[in-house]
């Protein structure tokens, strides 16, 4: 399912509005990366690579981009730095090409039995639980049947704020006391999605950076 596949043209293009900050400020930093420099260099590659992955673009993204920039470097033998805007889109592009991200219409899931369950995580702050929310009701619009999981046992509230989410959207969720084993809420949550026949299982984990190793080992438990 492409991203995009998740919005019709209304919202999709609030969400190319919403966007188009982010954007600018990632060619904004470009920009002042690249001041006093003719053209890409090493030292170009590594400001752009530290401004791709501040953006949270992805490590391993963020080094296919930089080898094929690189790529293109030695194929062309100079490169200006004015070119570079136009070539990291084209770059991102093909990648996204390549791996098939093609946008759908709607919420369908694929043939892999249910429920479909889907684990959302990321860094502290960037919209975890709203984004639940958000899915849960589309995909209760599309006429699925879905159970949240407040994996979540940690920050102070999240319970709470999941709760509400499941109300607004009048589906059931799993869960348990704070401090609870995020894993076992994970396996008490996918039960209760098979005993109730549910098409969808959505759970919401506790921010955490991918250099603290205790709760990244924690993540593959809860996947587990």
């Amino acid at each position: 399912m492409g991203i995009f596949g998740f919005f019709d043209k209304k919202k999709k293009q609030n969400l190319d509005e919403g966007l188009a900050k982010t954007k600018e400020n990632v060619f904004a930093k470009l920009g002042r990366a690249v001041i006093g420099k003719s053209k890409v260099d090493d030292e170009v590659l590594d400001n752009l690579e530290e401004i791709l992955i501040s953006s949270d673009v992805g490590v391993d993204t963020t080094l296919k981009i930089i080898e094929r920039i690189e790529a293109r470097v030695a194929r062309d033998k100079y490169m200006g730095v004015s070119e570079l805007n136009n070539i990291l889109k084209e770059e991102i592009t093909a990648l996204l090409d390549e791996n098939n991200s093609t946008d759908v219409s709607d919420f369908d899931l694929p043939a892999t039995g249910n429920p479909y369950v889907i684990m959302v995580v990321g860094v502290n702050g960037v919209g975890k639980t709203t984004t639940i929310g958000k899915l849960a009701y589309n995909f209760k619009q599309a006429g699925k049947s879905v159970v949240l999981g407040a994996a979540d046992t940690f920050r102070a509230a999240a319970i709470e704020q999941l709760e509400i989410w499941a109300k607004r959207v009048d589906v059931p969720i799993v869960k348990q006391k704070m401090g609870a084993d995020p894993a076992s809420v994970a396996f008490d949550t996918i039960a209760s999605a098979k005993a109730s026949k549910a098409d969808v299982v959505i759970i919401d984990t506790a921010g955490r950076l991918h250099n603290k190793v205790n709760l990244m080992n924690e993540l593959s438990k809860i996947k587990k």
